[in-house]
């Protein structure tokens, strides 16, 4: 647990450390500053921030809202909460001292930060078999995939279900949330990764390595395409899907001239507490494990940024913004 701050008594001066992005240059413009400690408005819960997740392209602000505090993901302890959102966060398993972790809005300043502040209805109470590290390591990929898998792909025990990039950060926790499901699950990989999605659980795992025409020839038809990386394996995925089926993809629209009868969708992930509850107790049972690549100091998240953007990384980038993040 946390040690909650009287922050009234420190005055409304009080600051925290952040990490900033001052301009559209990458890494490069990165900085460690000095803020206010935000305050949560009507619906909100003020979050002290253990450790903070980061991906890709997540410095990519509008030059309009910077400076901004980057990282999506988040797991902490919930100093405050605002007295409108009291009662529906209790039922919800929140309450103030309580681990959390939460996808936050992607409409203002994020969490790598030693506080940052996230709408109550987003929040969910952190699994007890994750340490704050790992549990800041699931939230973006988990939604990412139950969205797609359940919500838009309507998935359901005994379908085939095609998963591109299972070896990926959002690929990899939908491999483990389908065949919990119950489906049948084909993963695509590349490399290292055709192992990794074999441990995965995938029933069939099929390398990308010889070329898109040499692995679609060995696919049976399945019911949806689950697509995490885009290019040529989406743009050819509909010669494998089922009449009725569909191609789901967080990484580009799919082809607008898909066949009569299967449906193409593209969508971003958005923020769900009762969803991230779900997972939760997915990764209570065991049945769900991210996979941490880095952890890195808040003090270096110019570094932590350059280590996101390199090739060949497995696993998620995380910032430890407190030394017992892992606890």
């Amino acid at each position: 647990m946390g040690v909650t701050h009287d922050f009234a008594a420190e005055g409304s001066a009080a600051t925290m450390r952040a990490a900033r992005l001052h301009a559209p240059d990458g890494a490069a413009a990165v900085s460690i500053d000095r803020v206010r400690i935000p305050e949560p408005g009507p619906g909100d819960a003020l979050i002290q921030v253990h450790a903070a997740a980061i991906t890709r392209g997540e410095l990519d602000w509008p030059v309009d809202r910077l400076p901004a505090i980057p990282s999506y993901e988040v797991a902490g302890i919930v100093e405050r909460i605002a007295p409108d959102a009291a009662a529906s966060s209790e039922a919800a398993g929140v309450a103030v001292g309580g681990a959390v972790f939460a996808l936050t809005g992607f409409d203002r300043d994020g969490a790598a930060a030693d506080y940052t502040v996230v709408r109550t209805s987003y929040l969910a109470p952190k699994p007890s078999a994750l340490g704050f590290v790992d549990a800041a390591a699931l939230p973006m990929g988990g939604l990412s995939a139950w969205q797609g898998l359940f919500d838009l792909g309507h998935l359901e025990s005994g379908q085939r279900v095609l998963i591109h990039g299972a070896a990926g950060g959002v690929g990899h926790l939908a491999v483990q949330i389908a065949v919990h499901a119950g489906a049948h699950v084909v993963g695509t990989a590349t490399g290292a990764g055709v192992e990794v999605v074999r441990e995965l659980g995938a029933h069939e795992v099929v390398d990308r390595s010889g070329g898109d025409s040499a692995w679609m020839a060995a696919i049976d038809a399945v019911d949806l395409v689950f697509d995490t990386a885009g290019g040529d394996a989406l743009r050819r995925s509909a010669s494998v899907v089922r009449p009725g089926g569909r191609i789901v993809s967080i990484a580009e629209e799919p082809p607008a001239d898909l066949p009569t009868g299967i449906t193409g969708i593209y969508f971003v992930v958005e923020p769900n507490g009762e969803q991230l509850a779900e997972l939760g107790r997915l990764a209570d049972d065991g049945v769900l494990v991210p996979r941490v690549g880095a952890v890195i100091p808040l003090a270096d998240a110019r570094a932590a940024f350059e280590r996101v953007m390199a090739t060949g990384k497995r696993g998620k980038v995380v910032l430890e913004v407190r030394p017992d993040g892992r606890s």
